[in-house]
């Protein structure tokens, strides 16, 4: 097998999913991920890392090496490796095994080991497979369609926050030391009406009281706005079934129609 066709080869399987190859590389990444994630989990818990310290180095080291081999697998087969490299998953990719490295030059840099959390990330990668793209799909086509209508109700939420909180200042502002500025009333303003309620700060006044009851039921009925107006969407929006997870090698683009021949960004044949 020549350069060329090896190139291709494991471009199908590192990029595409549509093979089994492809299945099998991204259902191995998925679990290495999930060990990664659970060994930085466990490392942050005193009595797991005392007793497995030198356990949980070792994983992180096999894990590292392979992603970093992976890594570089990804730059080489791509026939734009700059395109990868600084594409969302690429920097992600990069991310996930820098901090390790950067741990042998800088001794006190172990805290940055936790931005290896950031290979959860790349699952969102791995599940494009068949039922995942499709629903996926739905759900981003969906919330496209409905930011028009969330922008202007997210103005609607920040006017009637700023609004109540003028009024609450001016009505507990001079006996009540929770409401001694206007942001600050805001503040509060914006934790009773997503109903979170720290309680840090509350009205002792009994007009304060009746306006935080109103802003406490208007908001039951806000929160379920945004709701209501992404699953009417989805109601509405439907994915193509046809859509599979080819790559494209030159603009690494994805989910084309399955009767696709050239790639619906660049314009370049498939594979």
């Amino acid at each position: 097998m020549d350069i060329q066709k090896l190139r291709k080869k494991l471009f199908s399987i590192i990029f595409e999913s549509d093979t089994r190859d492809g299945r099998l590389f991204d259902q191995a990444v998925l679990i290495l991920i999930l060990i990664s994630i659970l060994t930085v989990i466990a490392e942050t818990t005193s009595l797991y890392d005392a007793k497995y310290h030198h356990v949980f180095i070792v994983i992180e080291w096999f894990i590292s090496i392979l992603f970093t081999i992976e890594y570089l697998l990804r730059i080489w087969v791509s026939s734009k490796p700059r395109k990868y490299i600084f594409s969302f998953y690429g920097i992600i990719d990069l991310l996930a095994i820098l901090p390790l490295y950067i741990s042998l030059i800088f001794f006190q840099a172990k805290s940055m080991t936790v931005i290896r959390a950031l290979r959860l990330l790349r699952v969102f990668r791995i599940l494009k497979l068949g039922h995942f793209t499709r629903q996926s799909m739905v759900i981003a086509r969906s919330i496209r369609q409905s930011m028009p209508k969330i922008t202007v109700f997210f103005y609607f939420v920040v006017i009637l926050v700023v609004v109540f909180g003028s009024i609450m200042y001016l009505v507990e502002g001079g006996v009540n030391e929770g409401f001694s500025s206007i942001p600050q009333s805001i503040y509060w303003a914006v934790v009773t009406l997503t109903t979170v309620g720290y309680g840090d700060v509350s009205p002792i006044t009994p007009l304060g009281k009746f306006l935080s009851s109103l802003l406490m039921i208007a908001g039951y009925a806000i929160i379920a706005v945004p709701t209501g107006i992404i699953t009417a969407e989805m109601g509405r929006t439907k994915a193509h079934d046809k859509n599979i997870s080819i790559c494209c090698r030159t603009c690494l683009s994805e989910d084309h129609d399955s009767d696709a021949v050239f790639c619906k960004k660049c314009g370049e044949k498939l594979n």
